[in-house]
């Protein structure tokens, strides 16, 4: 699943620079963005400079928020959820694991994993289509698209599940039709049924018509920032993106269990 960040980026980056070679194994890249006039004056550090100097940058890309790291005068840039390094005069960027050599912490994972943390309480469960596997006692919920094929493949997966209620968010983002085949499936007599009927055998929903909340998910996923599908939460708020294989799914709830 790839962002948008990183396209957006690049692009922005070909049309400003010119070609830099550098070692085809380096696992993070650091790319300059100073041009041959002298450095400016020197500013008073703040997040809201490197703002404004990121913005004369890179225009069209979006920032989240800016953060100080531990490292002196490197600053964290937050696009979506997707992380990036500069200085404080957006001469130079970092793309790559920011990594606390005493302790040995990937500071950069750390940081995406709590950008990823949702409040399971606070999710609009009502708006989802609702299964319930067994007992149900366990919790998931799922943003998922009618036409992803990595769903589809975890929808298999899920067949070796009990004892969860899954709620899934119809997140129709991927086709022209997927809204269509949203539609039809929330407005089906029995949601849950039409849902893995699509999804385990490819038994298209009849045609239906109802109000639906459709936009509403959208909303909520661009408020989460889900970027793909599918896009797992699980009850203690944790998200996964991607389709887990059976083993790492059956851990994961046990754990939360």
């Amino acid at each position: 699943m790839r962002s948008s960040f990183t396209g957006l980026l690049a692009t922005a980056l070909l049309a400003s620079l010119p070609f830099v070679g550098g070692p085809a194994h380096a696992d993070a890249r650091v790319l300059s963005t100073r041009g041959s006039d002298a450095a400016p004056p020197a500013e008073v550090l703040s997040t809201e400079s490197i703002r404004k100097g990121f913005a004369q940058r890179f225009p069209g890309i979006d920032i989240t928020d800016v953060k100080p790291t531990p490292f002196p005068g490197l600053f964290e840039v937050q696009i979506g959820m997707d992380l990036l390094y500069t200085d404080a005069k957006v001469d130079y960027i970092l793309q790559g694991s920011l990594v606390d050599a005493r302790s040995r912490t990937d500071l950069t994972a750390q940081r995406l994993e709590q950008l990823a943390q949702v409040s399971f309480s606070a999710l609009p469960l009502q708006l989802a289509v609702k299964q319930v596997k067994g007992s149900g006692a366990r919790k998931m919920a799922i943003f998922e698209d009618p036409n992803c094929g990595y769903c589809k493949r975890l929808h298999q997966t899920l067949k070796g599940i009990d004892d969860t209620t899954i709620y899934t968010f119809l997140f129709p983002i991927l086709s022209p039709d997927s809204e269509v085949k949203a539609r039809n499936i929330w407005c089906a007599k029995d949601q849950a049924a039409a849902w893995r009927g699509w999804m385990l055998d490819g038994r298209t929903p009849p045609d239906a018509d109802c109000e639906t909340p459709v936009e509403t998910v959208l909303a909520l996923g661009k408020k989460l920032m889900v970027q793909g599908t599918p896009a797992i939460i699980f009850a203690d708020g944790s998200r996964v993106n991607g389709a887990l294989p059976l083993d790492a799914l059956q851990k994961k709830l046990d754990a939360l269990n």
